[in-house]
């Protein structure tokens, strides 16, 4: 494990060694089945679920996932609603999964803007540590519970912009409603500005510049964050912040501009680091992100990505997070072949950058978790790295 922690933080410092390699199981269907585990408690429940997930991916898979010496918690923050509710509901398949939902998406007219209000926020101390005394009395002694502020922070502006509108306004607004438009992604930019400062006067921030995802499935390993001390003394200088927009994918650049990336950038100047990115592609329009943002460290390679331009505008002074094609390796008949050639690609372009491969939105498998540990082994045979 330290030797993975000292390689992950050359590639986040950008001095890297090697590429390196992290499968997601987290969202996998069945990873860990739910008659698997034993607890009836929820909260023990929980943590038996996450335990076993780590035990079974850090013994299966053979990535260069890092297994910490303790159990992280995070604050219970509770916050109202934006003045109307977001509500979804998820659909089941026809193999019993529920990966499809829907938005009610409260604001039909611009008129409805005007329903907006300003959010309240408060912190749930005493319940969170009461689960952190649950969780010690049962293997706090084997295992420490460490509470470790409040996870990545994911601001999400565009996401909720969307959730709130729906995607048919979210493109014809621009031209039918443009200050409306403006007004929400203002009101989210404020609400976003006034959690982040508030979650630091309040001491609930924590060190992120380790295992914890920071950004789309990244961890966050560097030693360019001087933290001004652990849990309770951090600041939001001292952190990561994962910034995306997936929904403006069919936007210009230009207008993404004008319209989203003022905002995005105000509230990423909070912060250390920035992993910019998701799954939109980012080629047409980095140039002007890393404008704003130039303290992205890390930047999403998505499969709609054009590989060799991304590899151009990044080169060694950011990290290249590639996603390789998740539906490869999906379904009942993984594409070896194409798994191969994706690779390739990949390998090819990025081969004057700072390269992480992280297999994100691999959903189901039909219950073949050996294919895991061959990813895995194809992908070294070619980056190099012996599994653990």
């Amino acid at each position: 494990m330290a030797e993975r922690k000292r390689l992950w933080t050359a590639l986040k410092d950008l001095r890297p060694e090697r590429p390196m390699l992290l499968f997601e199981t987290g969202l996998l269907e069945g990873y860990v089945a739910p008659e698997e585990l034993e607890c009836a408690d929820t909260d023990l429940r929980s943590a038996e679920h996450l335990m076993r997930l780590v035990l079974r991916h850090a013994e299966e898979v053979g990535d260069d996932l890092v297994v910490e010496p303790r159990l992280a918690l995070y604050w219970d923050v509770e916050q109202s609603d934006y003045g109307v509710p977001i509500e979804y509901r998820r659909a089941i398949d026809a193999e019993g999964g529920s990966q499809g939902y829907h938005y009610n998406h409260p604001l039909k007219r611009p008129d409805d803007a005007a329903l907006l209000r300003p959010r309240t926020r408060r912190v749930l101390r005493a319940k969170t540590l009461e689960r952190k005394r649950l969780l010690d009395d049962h293997f706090g002694d084997i295992l420490p519970v460490e509470i470790r502020g409040i996870g990545a922070p994911l601001p999400a502006i565009s996401s909720d912009v969307f959730r709130l509108i729906g995607n048919e306004n979210l493109l014809t607004w621009p031209f039918d409603a443009p200050e409306t438009l403006r007004a929400i992604i203002a009101y989210l930019r404020d609400d976003r500005l006034d959690h982040y400062r508030w979650l630091e006067r309040e001491g609930l921030l924590a060190p992120n510049n380790d295992s914890q995802l920071v950004g789309s499935g990244s961890p966050g390993f560097t030693s360019a964050l001087a933290s001004a001390g652990g849990p309770g003394l951090t600041r939001l200088r001292d952190l990561w912040v994962w910034m995306e927009s997936q929904e403006t994918t069919m936007m210009s650049p230009a207008m993404f501009a004008d319209f989203f990336l003022p905002a995005m950038a105000e509230v990423a100047g909070l912060f250390g680091l920035v992993y910019y990115g998701c799954c939109e592609p980012v080629h047409d329009r980095f140039e002007l992100i890393s404008a704003v943002i130039p303290h992205a460290r890390a930047v999403s390679v998505s499969p709609w990505c054009d590989q060799e331009r991304v590899a151009g505008l990044l080169g060694r002074t950011r990290v290249f997070s590639r996603k390789p094609r998740p539906w490869l390796l999906s379904g009942a008949h993984p594409d070896w072949r194409g798994i191969e050639e994706d690779l390739d690609a990949t390998l090819f372009a990025a081969r004057d950058c700072c390269l992480e491969i992280i297999c994100r939105d691999v959903y189901r498998i039909h219950g073949d978790r050996l294919r895991l540990r061959k990813w895995s082994d194809l992908l070294r045979s070619r980056v190099g790295g012996a599994p653990w």
